[in-house]
């Protein structure tokens, strides 16, 4: 079994990643969807959080030997991304989604040098907004950003594309067309709900509307 249907079996099994296609969770952003993440949930598991770590590891000295900083999208990549810059043995930084309105107003925590080379670390990809503007700040002070790397995308069309637009090269461990499958394989959905959640990755924003109409 590869990194990525391993890992797609962990985040079923310890319900980091609950599947209910035919009663949708609200996304912050209004979107209904028929998966809901957590990878908070994570860290509660010694194993799969270390090899969590590891699969990062290995993504970056394979893809990004000369990096020099690791850096953490806050919150929830922050844990992870001192894992990995403990066992990397490199400086650690992480990134607000904006700057503190109080004290030194940091967006930034940790220090970063300019031109230094930083390989970002993000539990989760959805839009793929909230990744762009660690990214983006990180650019703002000279840093060199190799790379964005997550544990999981739901590979919609919209990421690709910022991703693109921002010339940011990006790896997950799994994604969420080997989830799904592996849903299915492990009996944790139906053939017809598999149906519906391939259905839904194509059109997020209207998917449930037109289906009510």
């Amino acid at each position: 079994m590869d990194i990525k249907e391993r890992l797609a079996e962990y985040l079923l099994k310890v319900q980091a990643i609950q599947l209910s296609p035919n009663h949708p969770f609200r996304w912050a952003s209004g979107i209904l969807s028929p998966i809901y993440t957590d990878n908070r949930r994570l860290l509660s598991f010694p194993i799969i959080r270390n090899y969590i770590r590891d699969a990062f590891v290995q993504v970056i000295k394979e893809k990004y030997p000369h990096t020099q900083y690791i850096a953490g999208v806050a919150t929830s990549a922050i844990p992870l991304a001192t894992l990995v810059a403990n066992e990397l043995n490199l400086p650690m930084v992480y990134v607000r989604p904006k700057a503190k309105d109080h004290g030194l107003q940091n967006k930034i925590e940790g220090f970063v040098p300019a031109g230094v080379n930083v390989a970002v670390i993000e539990d989760l990809v959805s839009t793929g907004g909230s990744s762009l503007t660690a990214i983006n700040s990180l650019r703002e002070i000279g840093a060199n950003v190799l790379g964005l790397i997550a544990i999981f995308s739901y590979g919609l069309d919209i990421s690709t594309e910022k991703m693109d637009q921002a010339n940011i090269e990006f790896t997950t461990l799994t994604d969420y067309l080997t989830l799904i499958d592996k849903a299915l394989e492990m009996d944790y959905i139906t053939m017809d709900e598999l149906t519906v959640l391939k259905k839904w990755r194509k059109d997020p924003q209207n998917f449930y509307s037109s289906e009510s109409e």
